[in-house]
């Protein structure tokens, strides 16, 4: 590749070293003009033709014929401007001499400074009008003289424009390359034209004409082809061979005939990529043999097809050997396909690579591109007509338009052109002087700024069309006459109108006008005026008042967007001012010119590794196309880039510089001088890759079993695949007979896949010869050498056949990997396994030796211990039940070495703990790639590996490397000779990478707490964690569903690099609130991160507590509880209940309510030790309910309630029961009038706590006799009438619901003789007085009052019934001398102001003495009866 220089150089104004000259010129041409145009009446006139004007009426003719000499009018530089500034003085000297002095000094300066000849030299060197010019012959077509049956061409190279087509001619009949298919072979390419005739024969002997032709013109060009016999000894297949086997040429050189001549180019330059404002060189090196001295090829550099010419901005160089071509400034005009041709003779060869010219760094960030080849249109005396092409790069935002700018020749000072931007891509410059030189320029404007200029254009004078057409003549050809007259001139007539007024060009900045002078106009010269009026208005108004127009072309500015108008014509001279023209037709200012649509259709199509051909359907309704702009992008990475800089007109393109294994996409768009159209569609994404090419043939063909009518082939893969995979094989076969062999025959119509085939269908003992060509999806490759011959006929063997397709891999100095496939026929039992022998190539058949003793299931295997240097050949064995079968086909000979180069697979774990094997290969081709596997089987389709390659380099990630994936990993690469390499996994190496892969991960922040979450007093939320150690540069996103939220009103983030401690504030929770919170951490490399999860019910508890945190700040900010209202039982079993309070004064009231209704507490609370109790005694069901407490003052009010009901009051009751169980005494003994009494006394009973009796284990049975009972605070066992069996140890147990309580007395011995004897005694004194003792306890809040009821009617107390009221708790009946007349129904009744209630009771007595009497009494008078 050829190196590529670069550089930077300042922007050049485009002023030549010869534009000193070129002023010189002008200021020749101004004065001739007025000197032959002044009113002395000098005119000239061709003598050759017929007519002659005069402007007097005596004349004298003094005529000269002077023949051409090239010399330069400006030789002498003080000559020329003296005569083009001392016109005036001259002026002044002529008006004192008589005319005919006058006119001969002049006649005599002319005829002496300025001849003709030198008129000519200087108008040749004005500047030429590049737009329209006929078909010029660069290199014409030349004789040949060639044998019978050569080739022979003809070449010829064409300039001109438009492009002429050029048609060839045999003795003047036009060629037609289809009526003879395959004899002529016309072709053009880069403006280089070349017939081919094949297989000359007699008839070929004739005059060849090229005819070139366009709008401009036709030109022809002649050449004879001789065609002889040869007479001697030839290799008649040499020519039959054609133009393919014969590259070379057999050409006529000034050293002899025929001399025979190969051109080379070595050193080439590549596609080249440089940047505006930068140098470059493109070169090679030319190889021509044989070398003849003094005999130089000739050189031609084309751009584009176009020849190039030495310039200001390009030269070329030819050292002998080297072709140079330099750009000394490159512009985006430079871009384009370079073609270097040498010629040798009437042969030629080329070479061709695309240069890439990028923009250069803008000044001000985003403003657009430079635009791009600025040419002149159309020029004259008042206006030239610029040009350009839009730049592909508008610096990211729409072009807003374009400043022209201008430059005279031989000055430096630019002025801009226009005041407001123009869009379309042309635009009228006026404001010239006649007969000077300019150079022009244009920058591109967006709302960002303007953009570089463009490069200069070549420079255009001045000057009016037909002046300059008449300059360009060939004057020193001709012969001329001055005729001089005396006479003074007639009188002036006025000029008539201009004829064929048209409107040129309109646009929405100008409208170009353009007519013909009119006939009747005078002697003189005229000028013009340009006249507008609306459409529909006949008021018209002159464009140019204060400066005439002065040649029949104009453009007209400031004209209103959108309306109409009309336009006509007038001319003037010093007659005055003629008629108008007819007025043009109705104009609307308005581009004529639309933006091209958008192209169509675009295709991405491989080329190389690093280029894609993108072609393209054209825009439709497009006139006046520029070319297309392509842009490339990485798919999905939204950057485009421009991939040409110059308009391509085609409609395919290729993009260079791409990156090898990325995948992008394209789009085009259409410019003209409109605009550029919109971008097309983008293009389907293509992977960059070399284009895919057929495979290269099989190799060899082996029998691998036979049968009656039937052979199964095998044969190895193609050594070059192509780039693409082999998708199939075709066989062929032919009959061989006798050594003949007959006529090919396909195998199979469908492609097999496999490398082996049965062809059924055989003949029995036939002798067969094959054929194997392998395809791809570039199609069928050539078919490999033809196999050996194969008699089909049955194998009866009983072992396997032989393995197949061995190849060698991995191959170095000490080792290789050898790869087989098992044998098609596997014998009468399945393969168990294969042996594998080697040997040195060189050696003989008898050292065959063995690498494995016992047999192996895998089909590869690696073969270590081989000698560097040393070329060895492998064969395999395949083994079953029977024994072992035929070996294999040799592999080989294969030489142990490691290649220089030779790359490993390398294990490599990342930052992030990422596990892969690496490849690299530096010998890989356009169409190779890599091919992993595991255990030498294809990894392609495994879940769990990620292959990944790019260029040269391959990577294969383990997506969670574990004891599945233990194995040998190889990577070869296809299309080389054999590159790969393998890995191996064992379970220690799988440990290793494991820690390793631990140990690589990114460094995480440690943290001493986790994200947590915590309500402060004000119902606040605070998110926080802590880290063990944080940098000033620590940075931490707060993350809230997936998204990151920032410090503001609702968050108020904290962090505290000295501690480690990040916090988020929220004021409160809101239902929107709910999700997921995440603090990520970056301290450098190192990161980390906790979340916590607030959702469903965690939120709602959350949100809950934050609220009552709230609501208790507000709470507590006047008096409050501290502590809420709860319940305790006293060592007395009465219930306390009890609050604390905080924040009070004087003030605050405290009121108590029990189910609502207010309790009246007698105590005032003094708040001394914030605590306030209500004191419930005797507590009972009746005291269940709802208790609440309410502190208020002038700040507010709080409360406080505790239910007492339900499960709480039994909680509360079973408190109670424990504490009344637990006060109660030890089990006494008392004896009674009616037996023995054993009881226990509580602080106070309640019917909750359960009272259980058991005598010596088992439970008391309850009677008349037995009794059990509560008096009071008594919990007693009444026995009445003891007996020894009630003798024995009792137990009274109490329950309080959830924990018995037992008191234990033993009843036995001389505990009961005591109390037997004494309930003896009572009962005896009993008898003697009896007497009746009722109690009731009573309580009520305030003490009720008690009174008494026998048979409903009050009772009041005396001696015989005591009645009594103790302590406004316990009430006593007593009855003394207890007789029948006190039986009756009793009643005790208690009040107080919230009610009252009744407790009734009966009270019976009999006598049993007299109860016995009266049951005798009743016995005696039915015994009677009975008698």
């Amino acid at each position: 590749m050829v190196p590529i220089f670069s550089g930077r150089q300042k922007h050049v104004s485009g002023i030549t070293d010869t534009e000193e000259e070129r002023i010189k010129e002008a200021a020749a041409y101004i004065a001739q003009r007025n000197l032959l145009a002044s009113e002395e009446g000098i005119t000239t006139s061709k003598q050759s033709t017929a007519s002659k004007q005069s402007t007097a009426s005596k004349q004298s003719t003094v005529s000269k014929q002077s023949t051409a000499s090239r010399q330069s009018t400006a030789s002498k530089q003080s000559m020329v401007s003296k005569q083009a500034t001392s016109t005036l003085q001259q002026e002044e000297t002529f008006e004192k001499k008589s005319r005919k002095v006058a006119i001969r000094e002049k006649a005599e300066r002319l005829s002496l400074r300025k001849t003709l000849e030198e008129t000519e030299a200087y108008h040749a060197k004005l500047n030429e009008d590049h737009l329209l010019h006929a078909p010029e012959f660069i290199i014409k077509p030349r004789s040949h003289t060639v044998w019978e049956k050569e080739n022979v061409k003809l070449h010829c190279s064409i300039a001109g424009w438009p492009e002429p087509r050029v048609t060839w001619y045999k003795n003047q009949v036009p060629i037609n390359v289809h009526a003879n298919p395959g004899k002529y072979i016309i072709e053009s390419r880069y403006g280089m034209h070349t017939l081919e005739i094949n297989a000359c024969d007699f008839e070929d002997t004739a005059q060849y004409r090229a005819s070139a032709m366009n709008v401009k013109g036709e030109l022809s060009a002649y050449a004879s082809v001789v065609v002889k016999r040869y007479k001697g000894e030839f290799d008649e297949t040499r020519f039959h061979a054609g133009a393919s086997t014969m590259p070379l040429s057999f050409a006529v050189t000034p050293y002899g005939y025929a001399s025979k001549f190969e051109i080379h180019f070595d050193d080439k330059f590549d596609v080249s990529f440089g940047r505006e404002g930068e140098t470059m060189s493109l070169g090679c090196r030319v190889v021509i043999t044989p070398e003849i001295k003094h005999f130089q090829p000739e050189i031609q550099w084309y751009r584009n097809g176009v020849p190039l010419s030495p310039s200001k901005w390009v030269q070329t160089l030819w050292s002998g050997e080297r072709a140079t071509l330099t750009f000394s400034h490159l512009n985006k005009e430079d871009e384009g396909l370079y073609t270097i041709r040498v010629r040798m003779g009437e042969y030629y060869e080329q070479y061709s690579a695309y240069v890439f010219v990028r923009d250069a760094d803008a000044e001000i960030e985003g403003a657009p591109a430079a635009p791009l080849d600025v040419k002149c249109l159309e020029a004259n005396k008042d206006y030239i007509i610029i040009s350009w092409k839009q730049p592909a790069v508008d610096g990211g935002s729409p072009i807003l338009g374009y400043f022209i700018d201008k430059c005279e020749v031989g000055t430096d000072s630019w002025s801009q052109c226009n005041d407001t931007p123009v869009k379309f891509a042309r635009f009228p410059v006026t404001g010239l002087i006649e007969g000077r030189s300019y150079i022009f320029r244009v920058r591109a404007v967006n709302k960002t700024g303007i953009g570089f200029p463009s490069r200069v254009s070549e420079p255009v004078a001045a000057l009016d069309p037909a002046e300059k057409a008449r300059l360009k003549s060939p004057l020193s050809t001709l012969d001329w006459t001055i005729i001089v007259t005396e006479e003074e001139p007639s009188e002036g007539i006025v000029p008539g109108p201009p004829t064929d007024l048209s409107v040129t060009e309109a646009t929405r900045s100008y409208v170009v006008l353009s007519w013909k002078p009119p006939r009747q106009r005078g002697h003189e010269g005229i000028m013009y005026f340009v006249e507008k009026c609306e459409a529909g208005t006949e008021n018209w108004q002159r464009v140019n008042t204060e400066l005439p127009v002065k040649s029949p072309r104009f453009a007209l500015f400031d004209l209103a967007e959108g309306k109409s108008y009309c336009f006509r014509v007038r001319c003037s001279n010093s007659a005055g001012v003629g008629e108008p023209s007819d007025a043009t037709e109705v104009t609307v200012v308005g581009d004529k010119l639309d933006i091209p649509k958008a192209p169509g259709k675009i295709i991405p199509s491989r080329n190389t590794d690093t280029s894609v051909v993108v072609s393209w359907e054209e825009s439709t309704d497009a006139k006046e196309l520029v070319g297309y702009y392509i842009e490339a992008s990485v798919a999905g990475s939204g950057k485009w880039e421009p991939c040409n800089n110059n308009p391509v007109k085609a409609h395919g393109f290729t993009c260079h510089g791409l990156v090898t294994g990325q995948s992008y996409i394209f789009r085009v768009r259409a410019v003209n001088a409109a605009g550029l159209s919109e971008y097309s569609q983008d293009s389907e994404a293509i992977e960059v890759k070399a284009a895919i090419a057929p495979p290269s043939p099989p190799h060899d063909i082996t029998c691998l079993e036979s049968f009656r009518d039937s052979m199964v082939l095998g044969w190895k893969q193609p050594d070059k695949i192509g780039g693409a995979e082999i998708t199939g094989y075709y066989v062929n076969y032919r009959e061989v007979i006798d050594g003949v062999p007959g006529k090919w025959r396909e195998a199979n119509v469908k492609a097999v896949s496999e490398e082996a085939y049965k062809i059924s269908n055989l003949k029995e003992n036939m002798v067969y010869q094959f054929q194997v060509a392998a395809m791809n999806m570039a199609g069928l490759g050539a078919p490999s050498a033809v196999s050996e011959c194969f008699k089909c006929e049955e194998w009866t063997i009983a072992v396997p056949g032989p393995p197949h397709s061995l190849k060698c891999s991995e191959v170095r100095k000490d080792s290789l990997v050898l790869q087989w496939k098992p044998p098609v026929h596997s014998g009468r039992t399945p393969v168990t396994g294969y042996f594998v022998d080697v040997k040195e190539a060189k050696a003989k058949e008898d050292q065959w030796r063995g690498l494995n003793e016992a047999a192996i299931k895998n089909v590869y295997l690696k073969v270590r211990g081989l000698k560097e240097g040393v070329s060895y050949v492998f064969r395999v064995r395949a083994i079953n039940q029977v024994g072992v079968g035929k070996p294999s086909d040799l592999a080989g000979p294969v030489v142990a070495e490691t290649r220089p180069g030779t790359k490993e697979v390398v294990v490599n774990v990342d930052d992030d703990g990422v596990i892969s094997l690496n490849f690299e290969c530096d010998q890989m081709t356009p169409k190779s790639e890599f091919s992993w596997s595991k255990d030498y089987v294809s990894t392609e389709d495994s879940p769990r590996l990620e292959v990944e390659s790019k260029g040269n380099k391959t990577k294969m990630t383990f997506k969670d490397l574990g004891m599945d994936d233990l194995g040998i990993y190889s990577c070869d690469v296809t299309d080389t000779d054999g590159i790969a390499s393998s890995y191996l996994i064992d379970e220690e190496e799988l440990k290793r990478l494991l820690a390793l892969s631990h140990d690589h991960k990114f460094p995480t922040v440690p943290v001493k707490s986790e994200l947590a979450v915590e309500i402060l007093e004000k119902g606040q939320v605070r998110f926080w964690m802590q880290a063990e150690k944080l940098s000033g540069n620590a940075k931490v996103n707060y993350i809230f569903n997936e998204k990151e939220i920032f410090e503001g009103p609702k968050y108020k983030m904290h962090i505290d690099r000295n501690t480690g401690i990040i916090e988020m504030f929220m004021e409160k929770l809101q239902d929107e609130d709910e999700g997921t919170y995440t603090f990520q951490l970056q301290d450098g490399k190192a990161t980390n991160h906790s979340t916590v999860v607030l959702i469903g019910d965690v939120f709602k508890k959350l949100q809950k507590e934050a609220e009552f945190q709230r609501q208790e700040w507000i709470r507590k900010q006047g008096p409050h509880f501290a502590e809420y209202l709860s319940w305790e039982v006293t060592g007395e079993c009465n219930v306390l209940l009890k609050c604390k309070v905080a924040n009070i004064k004087k003030e605050t009231h405290i009121v108590w309510y029990k189910d609502e209704r207010e309790i009246s507490v007698d105590e005032k609370h003094d708040f001394k030790d914030g605590i306030c109790t209500l004191l419930i005694t005797e507590f009972s069901k009746k005291d269940a309910g709802i208790y609440e407490v309410i502190l208020k003052d002038d700040r507010g009010k709080d409360k406080s309630r505790l239910k007492l009901v339900d499960e709480a009051f039994k909680e509360l009751m079973t408190e109670v029961c424990k504490k009344i169980a637990l006060s109660a005494t030890d089990l006494k003994i008392q004896s009674t009038a009616e037996g023995i009494r054993l009881y226990s006394f509580v602080t106070y009973y309640v019917e909750d706590l359960k009272v259980n009796w058991s005598h010596n284990g088992a439970a008391v049975r309850y009677s008349d006799r037995v009794k059990t009972g509560v008096t009071g605070e008594q919990i007693w066992l009444q026995i009445n009438e003891p007996t020894p069996n009630d003798k024995g140890k009792y137990i009274m147990e109490l329950f309080d619901g959830k924990t018995g309580h037992q008191k234990t007395v033993d009843l036995s011995g001389q505990a009961y003789d005591e109390a037997y004897a004494e309930f003896q005694r009572l009962k005896q004194a009993a008898i003697a007085e009896k007497a009746l003792n009722l109690t009731c306890n009573v309580w009520g809040d305030p003490p009720p009052e008690v009174s008494w009821l026998k048979n409903e009617k009050a009772l009041a107390s005396d001696d015989h019934c005591n009645l009594k009221f103790e302590a406004g708790k316990t009430a006593y009946f007593t009855i003394n001398g207890v007789s029948t007349a006190d039986s009756g129904k009793y009643g005790l009744v208690v009040k107080n102001k919230y009610g009252s209630e009744t407790s009734d009771f009966t009270v019976s007595v009999f006598i049993p003495e007299e109860e016995a009497r009266m049951a005798a009494l009743e016995a005696q008078k039915g015994g009677k009866k009975a008698k």
